[in-house]
């Protein structure tokens, strides 16, 4: 027990060390194309965070252990918007791009209610899985779009890129790549000595993979996000939330059924996938008053959040 607590800490320290570089790599490759950041937020950054759900749900998948795949993603869903948003609100007010509402927020809840549809006769197939896959190479397609369309002359800032050397998106790169691995390592050794411990008190799968493990794997994208607050790159913080619940959705539960199809539990369907929802329909109302998620509103989402994990250990 005491090795898990520990490697629980060191979880927590590569969580936020990974999140510190990553940020700082992700902005400066950003700027240096004339890349808005939301872009980088909604891509590189979103599935980088997003890259310990995948391999947490794979892996409970192909155990058979759906209860823990679906549970982490539906559990990381509802962290990321009433945990993280709530907090990184609370950090520094966020002033949300109204492009990024207008676009993103519909894909957000139009999947969420997608996933709700496909799991109501209580399994996630791999064809359904096929065509979640097929949705995230159509959103990355339509991201690069809208990427091309508002960075200006990328192509030609790309070609003097190519001509010349330059040392410091080189480091960019390595401050990217060394944070994402960063990351995954720090989400492995939690996530693991989290499921150690919460099995030793006595928690049912389905509980686990709602709280412990979502919360756990959720945690680069708490980091990232309120880091990037804290930085006042809003873009990034609130454009890594909803990338990585577009990304959870579409590319891990796509590729984790694809693998092992998905028993979707009868509680999730009634409980916990209608939550989600909510929690992204509500999202919208509360973002669109003056595009500023205020710190009130932040403390709103941490209410709605505490009282939802309150309801699940009852």
């Amino acid at each position: 027990m005491l090795l898990q607590i520990v490697l629980f800490f060191v979880g927590l320290a590569g969580l936020y060390f990974g999140a510190e570089w990553l940020v700082r790599g992700a902005s400066r490759f950003a700027s240096s194309f004339n890349i808005k950041p939301v872009v980088i937020g909604l891509t590189i950054v979103a599935f980088g965070t997003s890259t310990p759900e995948l391999v947490t749900s794979v892996i409970a998948g192909m155990k058979h252990l759906s209860d823990i795949a679906m549970g982490n993603i539906i559990g990381s869903n509802i962290a990321n918007i009433g945990l993280i948003l709530g907090l990184s609100a609370l950090v520094r007010p966020l002033v949300i791009d109204m492009k990024l509402l207008y676009r993103e927020m519909p894909i957000v809840v139009g999947i969420s209610g997608l996933l709700y549809f496909m799991g109501w006769d209580g399994t996630l197939s791999r064809q359904e899985g096929g065509i979640l896959l097929v949705g995230i190479l159509v959103y990355i397609c339509y991201v690069y779009r809208v990427a091309i369309k508002e960075a200006n002359s990328v192509e030609q800032e790309f070609k003097e890129f190519i001509g010349t050397s330059n040392d410091s998106i080189k480091k960019d790169l390595f401050l990217i790549i060394l944070g994402l691995g960063t990351l995954i390592g720090g989400a492995h050794f939690l996530v693991h000595s989290a499921i150690y411990i919460a099995r030793v008190v006595g928690i049912s799968e389905l509980v686990i993979g709602l709280t412990v493990i979502a919360i756990g794997t959720s945690l680069p994208e708490l980091a990232t996000s309120m880091i990037a607050a804290i930085r006042k790159e809003s873009d990034i913080s609130v454009g890594n939330v909803l990338g990585s619940n577009i990304f959870n959705i579409l590319a891990v539960l796509g590729i984790a059924a694809i693998i092992q199809p998905l028993q979707v539990n009868t509680a999730s369907l009634i409980i916990d996938m209608p939550v989600m929802l909510m929690f992204s329909i509500f999202l919208i109302p509360m973002i669109t008053w003056k595009f500023v998620l205020t710190r009130g509103q932040g403390a709103f989402l941490l209410l709605g959040y505490s009282v939802y994990i309150l309801w699940l250990f009852k």
